[in-house]
This record gives structure tokens, sequence and C-alpha cells, in this order.
């Protein structure tokens, strides 16, 4: 109680002299914590206009330590509202990564009167057995909500599914699957996932394994999630899996497959990594639950690289962009795709458009845009392939170089001179992804926060997200090429803090 007291005070004597806005390195458009320790998404569920982001949170410390699920709210996945800490730890232990369902039939019997109940899956983690029984460490338990997620009751008879020996048991993503009227959840187990069943969510049977010989093993798996989307007309099961480290730019990362789901079984089409984001910065991402049709994913923004000592000592950690997720076909082969969601538009500000711009040596943009908040999106397509690199500068001489290299055929991010980079020792380096287009020409959008940026290029099937902490606002902007590009459309939009405005915060 005193450590959370002196917590509480630091806290309100560092927002005394600064507000949230106008902390250095404070995301604008990004949700962020007022104060301490933020990583995994945990429990996104939309629920009668709003959307619930949970999320693993330390509220004494800006440092990794007890984990909470923290809440936030929104409207429009855009503006976000801090609320109430939704779960606390108790004699089971940490409250560890989860999801939340919208139970409409009341399956699980917490209803009452008529009410619908929001229940969270989530890993109890015991902390007094690491030692003693690494292998009893995690389970999974339930809690409940008959307010429309204001406030939770842990069930009774946790934990609904004990730990049957496996040290790493963890991260229950949990949809309803309406051909056998049940529910099924995905499960870190290891080095694979573990497919359970309930028709209740309290009693649950194993169904399958899957990954022990597929995709990527750096690390440890995690934070899984199953959904479909459609292509073609054809249904296309989606599984995303954490892995922490073993990324393809070095920490953890999101590698995902696609194939067939029977409601016991998945059968992937392929056992070869796909990664979601190639970028250091999106990781334990995770998809809302109860939104229809459409698939949306919101990620941690950082990496178990660096993320406890990033030069943010009042809050660590924010989340990415939401992203709508999708597929595309390329030589008869499906991928993943991400793309900013629509509901950004709202925080537009002034806009420019070039046409036929040829760029041999440097362009600069930075009068025009007139910028000096950094805050904007740029929208880019090219006449042909070519190389070319999109500058974030400023007076202090950083740079963050993001680019497109045709000798490789690969997307790049460089951090190597983009500010304060030597609180980690592989932070200020060159990040590069695959170009997977076969398109003769190139596309993308740049999305640019006081911190952080992120690339969608070709439809979202190259996606980087990569976080930096430059000394000053970057405020100079360049469009450089030393052979030569053709630039049939480039669209450069000032974009607004979210954090400066009310709208579409619920009361």
């Amino acid at each position: 109680m005193k450590n959370s007291l002196l917590s509480i005070l630091v806290t309100l004597l560092t927002f005394a002299g600064s507000t949230v806005l106008a902390q250095t390195h404070r995301p604008q458009f990004h949700f962020s914590p007022k104060a301490h320790w933020i990583n995994d998404p945990n429990g996104m569920v939309y629920y009668k206009g709003i959307y619930h982001l949970f999320y693993q949170y330390h509220p004494a410390s800006s440092v990794w330590g007890p984990m909470h699920w923290g809440h936030t709210t929104s409207k429009d996945m855009v503006h976000w509202q801090e609320q109430p800490i939704a779960l606390y730890p108790d004699s089971l232990g940490y409250i560890f990564s989860g999801s939340a369902v919208v139970d409409v039939n009341n399956t699980s019997g917490f209803g009452k009167n008529g009410q619908t109940p929001l229940v969270a899956i989530f890993t109890h983690h015991n902390p007094k057995l690491e030692k003693q029984k690494p292998e009893q460490v995690q389970s999974q338990s339930l809690a409940y909500s008959l307010d429309e997620g204001k406030t939770w009751t842990k069930y009774a008879g946790n934990p609904v599914l004990p730990n049957p020996g496996i040290t790493d048991f963890r991260d229950p993503k949990v949809r309803w699957f309406e051909p056998q009227k049940k529910w099924v959840m995905t499960l870190a187990t290891k080095d694979r996932v573990t497919f359970y069943s309930s028709p209740n969510l309290k009693n649950w049977t194993k169904e399958s394994e899957f990954g022990s010989d597929a995709g990527a093993h750096g690390g440890v798996w995690e934070c899984p999630d199953l959904f479909p989307l459609t292509h073609n007309g054809k249904k296309v099961w989606v599984l995303i899996v954490n892995i922490n480290p073993g990324g393809p730019n070095k920490g953890s990362a999101a590698q995902y497959f696609l194939g067939d789901f029977d409601g016991k079984m998945f059968k992937a089409y392929s056992k070869e990594t796909k990664w979601m984001d190639f970028g250091a910065d999106n990781y334990a991402g995770v998809t809302f639950a109860n939104t229809g049709d459409r698939v949306t994913l919101i990620g941690w923004m950082s990496n178990w690289q660096y993320a406890r000592d990033v030069p943010t000592p009042n809050w660590r950690g924010a989340t990415t962009v939401p992203r709508d997720l999708g597929l595309q076909e390329v030589d008869k082969e499906l991928y993943l795709t991400s793309t900013p969601v629509k509901e950004l538009n709202a925080l537009d500000g002034q806009r420019f458009s070039l046409k036929n711009l040829t760029v041999k040596g440097q362009y600069d943009l930075t009068a025009k845009a007139n910028n000096e908040t950094g805050l904007f999106k740029l929208e880019l397509a090219t006449k042909s392939i070519a190389d070319f690199s999109i500058v974030l500068a400023n007076e202090a001489g950083n740079e963050l170089v993001i680019g497109y290299d045709k000798s490789t055929n690969t997307y790049y991010i460089d951090r190597s001179r983009s500010g304060k980079v030597e609180f980690e020792k592989g932070f200020g380096e060159r990040h590069t992804a695959p170009r997977l287009s076969t398109d003769a020409t190139i596309s993308l959008t740049l999305l640019a926060d006081v911190a952080s940026v992120e690339l969608f290029a070709d439809k979202g099937l190259t996606v980087m997200t990569d976080i930096f902490f430059p000394d000053k606002p970057m405020n100079k902007l360049f469009v450089k090429s030393a052979t030569g590009v053709s630039i049939t459309t480039l669209t450069y939009t000032k974009l607004k803090s979210a954090l400066a405005e009310k709208a579409g915060s619920p009361e």
C-alpha cells in the first residue's frame, strides 16, 4: 500500500508540471497510458458502440512487474479514455494476457435478469511457484462483467483450465465457433499452440495441437489468435502466433499461418514462416471480438529487446494504430495484409498533393509541409520501380530514413541516426523487409507520430513498424533518390493530435 501511494504521488507531481500532451516522445495518435508500464493488448472487444482495450499494466512502475489488466475505451479506436483498472492480481497470481467475449447466449450462466455477460478469459501466473513448480505456474481463469465492461467479478471456480505440466501455458484467445455451437480457445503452449473447446467457457476439452514443426522457433510462442477471413468467396482461417525472440529484425515479432479449421484441428496451407510486420515494434497483436466480418488488430508498439530501457521514464509502451486485416494473392500465394483503419481520417488536417513529380537527388518538402509537430500521413505512388527514400529530420541532426532498395527488392527503415539510440546496443540499426508485390509500381502509406513510423506498402502486403526517440521534433521532410524516381502522386496530410480532443471518448 505504501509503495502504491508513493507511486501515485510521484505521478501527480510529474504531471503537475507538464501535461501528457506536452511530454517528450509522448505518442499523439497511439494509445499510451498516462503513466507507468504497458505491454500486450488484452481482452479487446466491441460492445454497444464502445471499443474496449485492456492491456498488461503495472500501475506502480515504468518497468514490468506484477501484471494487472489496465482498461481504456473508445467510440472510434482513435480517441481513448482511460478507465479504472479492470483486474488486479490475487491469490492465484498475476493477471497475464487473454481475451474477452460477448456471451450472447449466456452459455456461462453469468448473466442475470436478462443481462448479457462480457467474459474475460485470462492467464493466472503464480510467482510463488516459479522456482518450486515451474510447470504449474500458469493456468486459465475467468472474470465477467454485467455492466458493459465497467466492473469485473472473478469466477469463484478459477482456474477453469489447470496447467497440465507445461512451463509456458498462456494467453488464451477465445472465439465462438458457430457450426458446432461451442467456444474455441487458442492457447500458447511453449513451442506450439493447443486448441481447446467448451460449451460454457468453464469446462474445457483439448482438441489438437499445431506448430511444433511449422514456422519460426527462435523463441517461445505467445499471444496467438485464430479468425476467418474471406478471399474470393472462400473462408480462410488465419492463425497469428507471436514469438520472442526470433523476429525477422531481432527480438519479438508476429508470424502467421493460413489454412483450414474444422473446430478441432488447424491445417496450414504451408509451414513456412510468414511475418505480419517486419519492423521491430509490433508485438502481441490480437483482434477485437464481436466486430462481425471486420477483423481489426492492435499490437504492442515495442520490443522485448529494449522495452524496459526506452527513454520515456514516466511511462513505457504504446499500442500500434488499429489495422484492418485482409488477404491478397501474389503468384497464387496468399498473404495477410494490414491497413490503417479508416477512422484515423478523423485526424486529417491540411493536405497538399503533387502529381508527376520527378526526384533525382533531393526534393525538400519541409516548407510546403510547414509542420512543427511532425505528425503526418504520406501517401505515395511511383510510376515504375526505382530506389527512393523518405527522410524525417530535425535541427539536431537526427534522421530517420524509410525507403526502397531496388537491388535487393526490399523496403527498409534506418534509425541509426534517429536520435537517442545508446540505451540498447542493437536499437540504432537498419531494418529490412521483402517487397512481396509483383506490381510494376510501388504504392505506400506512411504514418508518422512523434516517436514512431508505420509503413504500409503495396496495399498492406509489406508492413513495418518502428519506434525512435529524436532529440527534437522531426519537422523536416525530404524525398531522395540517387538514381531518379518518377512519382505519379504524393499526398501529404498533417495529422492532429488525438490527445488534444475529447471527441469520440465515452463519458
